[in-house]
């Protein structure tokens, strides 16, 4: 399994009532070490940012390093789950310590945005990057991007053998072979866009198929399925594509057995997920705000996501030309489903029915 300083706390939570999310979030704090103080420790002397992250530490403080360095503004970093401080931020409201919010998934922006909890990025920053990826609103702009693929173990499964689309996932016959990390945030676009294909119902059943063919083999995180998988303790299952390439880095080519498949094009589980960013419209700082999220779309920002020699990140980078690494399928090239940051919404419709299916 991954060793410790590439892991990092993501897992999906229901969306809880106010005050249950404020206790959970305090609760959540107390036993990370980032919470509450500078991970990077700036020397700037005008004000310093909170950043609320949901990113992985590593990638969060390449950036945040990056942008002292740059500007001279300090920024503080608080990390938890992105479902944690999602809700912990919608709690706090207009009292929020919070400048910036960092996520690995758009729901919770998404979730934010809707509340009327984050201010307008600037067009010239939007600019920046294609726009499907940022909000259509403008209240948030995508910072990098990942891939639903499917990962398998060819000892057990051969390619041709593997279902490429997700809905196959539920047939009978992979009973005991599937692999499965329901209460991560990139689980959740999967389900929001079967349901866009669909429907309800459908999902809903898919959802118990799945559920009883991953029987044993139901994991916390997707550091640990895909480690699972390449161990030959489960056959397939679905991540984002930058955790196997995480995985090599940190034990070695040699020593994953694992191999990666993209599903078969415009299929529903072929999804990208963007990593965003948003202002809190309560944030007294504004101008470094922007700032902040400029930073992040600019070369320098997006050369670090892009240099996993930097970030430990495997994201692909979607602003101001950078290119991801070599042997990795372009950005451009992928052939994912049209469903739009927009059409994942917040998330919440695909969360009830994992509950409803005993999945969370």
């Amino acid at each position: 399994m991954f060793s410790a300083p590439t892991r990092r706390r993501h897992r999906r939570l229901p969306w809880l009532p106010a005050p249950a999310a404020a206790l959970a979030a305090v609760a959540a704090c107390g036993v990370l070490a980032a919470c509450g103080g500078g991970a990077a420790g700036g020397t700037g002397s005008g004000p310093a940012l909170t950043l609320y992250s949901g990113q992985h530490p590593q990638t969060t403080q390449a950036l945040v390093k990056a942008f002292e360095d740059t500007t001279g503004i300090t920024v503080n970093v608080r990390s938890d789950d992105e479902d944690a401080l999602a809700n912990q931020i919608a709690t706090e409201g207009a009292r929020s310590p919070a400048d910036l919010f960092f996520t690995e998934n758009t729901p919770p922006l998404e979730l934010l945005q809707d509340k009327g909890l984050l201010s307008a990025v600037k067009p010239a920053t939007l600019g920046l990057a294609p726009a499907k990826y940022s909000s259509p609103q403008g209240d948030w702009a995508g910072v990098s991007a990942r891939v639903s693929v499917i990962v398998y173990n060819p000892k057990l499964i051969k390619p041709s053998e593997l279902p490429t689309h997700i809905k196959d996932f539920a047939d009978p016959k992979f009973k005991g072979k599937l692999a499965l990390a329901p209460q991560e945030t990139d689980f959740q676009p999967i389900i929001t866009s079967l349901l866009r294909a669909y429907g309800k119902q459908a999902t809903l059943s898919w959802l118990e198929g799945i559920k009883a063919n991953a029987s044993g083999h139901i994991y916390p995180d997707n550091e640990t399925l895909v480690d699972k998988v390449s161990r030959g303790q489960a056959t397939f299952g679905v991540i984002n594509q930058y955790y196997w390439y995480r995985l090599r880095a940190e034990l070695g080519a040699g020593r994953v057995a694992a191999e990666i498949e993209h599903f078969a094009p415009r299929d529903p589980g072929y999804v990208i997920d963007v990593s965003g960013v948003g202002i809190l419209k309560s944030s007294k700082h504004q101008a470094q705000d922007q700032k902040f999220v400029a930073f992040l779309l600019s070369p320098a920002g997006q050369e670090i996501i892009g240099n996993p020699q930097k970030s430990i990140s495997y994201e692909y980078p979607i602003a101001s030309g950078v290119t991801g690494q070599e042997g990795e399928t372009p950005l451009s090239q992928l052939q994912p489903d049209s469903i739009s940051l927009g059409d994942l919404g917040d998330g919440s419709t695909a969360i009830a029915l994992m509950h409803q299916a005993g999945l969370l």
